[in-house]
């Protein structure tokens, strides 16, 4: 059986032995001092890379379309030059995800 980081999208995912279930949403809370950024052409189609830049882990890219559900209805097609994202801080990761 899989065991998932709490950095994880799947982390709250029921799962058994055989499989995945399905997939369990983990909320990113809104908070006021949540960063308004303009994705540039180094992040073009890459949250990996700015999830690696601004949090040490590119494995946390999905964060941003959790946070950004109406802006990124495609967590990695949406994420285009000039799209504009609330980016949470670390600290409320931390606290939201528990890591």
């Amino acid at each position: 059986m899989a065991v998932y980081a709490p950095t994880s999208a799947y982390f709250s995912t029921p799962k058994n032995n055989i499989y995945l279930g399905f997939m369990t949403n983990r909320p990113i809370p809104k908070q006021a001092d949540d960063i308004l950024f303009k994705i540039n052409t180094t992040y073009n189609l890459r949250p990996d890379l700015l999830a690696y830049d601004l949090y040490g882990d590119a494995g946390l890219w999905w964060v941003f379309a959790q946070r950004n559900p109406n802006t990124l209805t495609d967590p990695l097609g949406s994420f285009r030059d000039g799209v504009q994202i609330y980016i949470p801080k670390i600290d409320t990761l931390k606290a939201a995800l528990g890591f």
